[in-house]
């Protein structure tokens, strides 16, 4: 039996029910029945494109206090590397990270891609073999889903539509990158941390497969970037050794697009954790706080009251 997904409307309803039982009713494994109110944590379905072949994306937001519009942060997660870990993802529920944000007066919105925790579904940004990436596709499939989400923020009456900054890490600091390449109504800048595909930490540190590939992609995605990134990476990064990082960001100077790397001294074990650990909570903070007043954009105005405390 062949079902064809353009048009399903029953099809996406029976997702959507199915998706809002597991957000009821499943345990505390991947975070997926536990709400904290201070943060006005709520999970919600954001519907995907015909051509995604997904009906939507399981997705968890954010807010502060107050009625808003708030500014937005689209924060995007990084890549386990089998598909069980992928499976278990559950929602991507960080809160050292999206609590520093929300004290800084923005609303948070955190998409599941699809083929991650409750999103299910194929594993959409499955780039190939080492030795021959396709990169490029894999970033294509990920700016996909990262929009789908802008898309639904910005319909929201909390939403300033005005003052959206996409955040990433890993593979998110990437799929930031390449949705930002398509230059989505406003969005104002990028923050990606640790950003890449391709990380070996385990048999190769530090030298991710096929670097070439990856400076390419970013060459390319590039040229049609026009609001600023902040590129923030540590010098102990077993997935994206700072040559490699190096590389690529000149790649994306070389380009046209602006960009700011700061290259973080070396962090615990392994620098790649840095954005996602709570003791690097301050490092990164500060280099956002940084980026985002060199670059023209006041912080809001909790950021404000909180750094005059």
């Amino acid at each position: 039996m062949m079902l064809r997904w353009c048009g399903m409307t029953g099809w996406r309803n029976l997702m959507a029910a199915v998706l809002l039982c597991l957000a009821a009713t499943c345990g505390a494994s991947g975070h997926l029945n536990e709400f904290d109110l201070s943060l006005r944590e709520e999970f919600v379905r954001i519907p995907l494109p015909s051509e995604a072949r997904w009906p939507m994306l399981a997705a968890t937001t954010y807010r502060p206090q107050g009625e808003g519009p708030f500014p937005l942060i689209v924060l995007n997660h990084g890549s386990p590397a089998t598909a069980a870990e992928r499976e278990k993802m559950g929602r991507w529920r960080v809160l050292n990270i999206i609590q520093e944000f929300i004290i800084r007066g923005y609303a948070v919105v955190v998409p599941m891609r699809r083929g991650y925790g409750m999103t299910g579904g194929k594993w959409a940004e499955n780039y190939g073999a080492c030795n021959a990436p396709d990169y490029f596709a894999a970033g294509e499939q990920a700016a996909m889903d990262v929009i789908a989400a802008v898309n639904y923020a910005v319909q929201q009456p909390w939403v300033d539509r005005n003052q959206i900054v996409l955040v990433g890490q890993s593979a998110g600091g990437f799929a930031a990158i390449a949705a930002a390449s398509k230059r989505p109504p406003g969005v104002v800048a990028v923050a990606n941390f640790a950003g890449g595909r391709g990380g070996r930490p385990d048999s190769r540190p530090g030298d991710p497969c096929n670097t070439e590939n990856m400076r390419s992609t970013i060459s390319r995605y590039a040229q049609s970037i026009r609001v600023p990134v902040l590129w923030h990476y540590a010098e102990n990064d077993r997935y994206f050794g700072p040559e490699h990082v190096n590389n690529w960001f000149l790649a994306f100077e070389s380009a046209g697009a602006p960009g700011t790397l700061v290259m973080q001294p070396p962090f615990g074990r392994d620098g790649h954790n840095l954005f996602v650990s709570p003791a690097g909570r301050s490092i990164w903070a500060l280099a956002f706080d940084v980026f985002m007043m060199r670059t023209g954009y006041s912080l809001p105005v909790q950021a404000n009251k909180n750094h005059n405390n």
